[in-house]
């Protein structure tokens, strides 16, 4: 889950609410809130209804962009799952801070409607690895949960987490029913990466996979990592969802 910006049309044009009227026309879809269910003080299940998603072709690793505050502001998120049939997408929401994101987040409730852009195309896994460790923080569970949760189709995936909090973390991952390799509270100063490298690069392996999302400082810091350890680099993917201060990343 991150922030960004919709690709808008050029900034010289005049009437920026005429702007947002056409864009919203011709790229936003509607779709409605179902179900809001809290799982912690930071967390929800948001399930979201509409005809954007019937029928698509969704795949782990798509992404959906949720329009919200100003005019092109939108938060990005990975599903969890999909029900094509129905046209019900569920996410996993973390609120954090105090942006216009975390606050729809906290407040939206069923009968509430949204404008959506996607789910479309982000993090390319298919087709996966028998051996793929994910590595990730509280931004990367939607995508666990599609890729090694309860109702995930597909098998070998193993999820490493840094977060900020391990018993709420556990209890939202406990929710989704992922079981992660290991899961570590943040340090400022990173040592807990090297803890977690350690569960991450099993003995004379060359077969595991890696994707790596999250925080872009911490994709940094464990790729780099992987590759001093030998790891090819085209064994590796990376999505950063965050970054401290930034806006944008999607």
């Amino acid at each position: 889950m991150s922030s960004s910006r919709f690709a808008a049309p050029s900034p010289d044009a005049p009437q920026p609410g005429l702007i947002e009227r056409t864009f919203t026309r011709l790229f936003l879809r509607p779709v409605r809130v179902i179900a809001a269910t809290s799982l912690s003080t930071h967390f929800r299940f948001i399930d979201l209804e509409g005809a954007a998603f019937e029928g698509h072709r969704w795949s782990p690793g798509q992404k959906l962009q949720i329009k919200a505050g100003g005019t092109f502001e939108a938060r990005t998120y990975t599903p969890a799952s999909l029900d094509v049939a129905r046209g019900v997408m569920r996410i996993v929401a973390f609120a954090h801070g105090e942006g216009p994101g975390s606050e729809w987040v906290r407040r939206t409730r069923p009968g509430d409607e949204q404008q959506v852009f996607g789910p479309r195309r982000s993090l390319e896994l298919e087709p996966l690895p028998a051996s793929t460790i994910l590595f990730g923080d509280e931004t990367s569970f939607g995508l666990a949960a599609s890729l090694c949760g309860r109702d995930a189709p597909g098998q070998g995936v193993r999820a490493v987490f840094e977060v900020n909090a391990i018993a709420e973390s556990r209890q939202v991952l406990d929710a989704l029913g992922v079981q992660p390799l290991a899961l570590m509270e943040r340090r400022a100063d990173g040592s807990h990466i090297g803890e977690l490298l350690a569960a991450m690069v099993p003995p004379m392996d060359g077969s595991t996979h890696y994707v790596l999302t999250g925080k872009a400082a911490s994709i940094q810091q464990v790729s780099r990592a992987l590759k001093a350890q030998g790891v090819e680099a085209r064994r590796i993917k990376a999505k950063a969802y965050w970054a401290p201060g930034k806006t944008g990343i999607d």
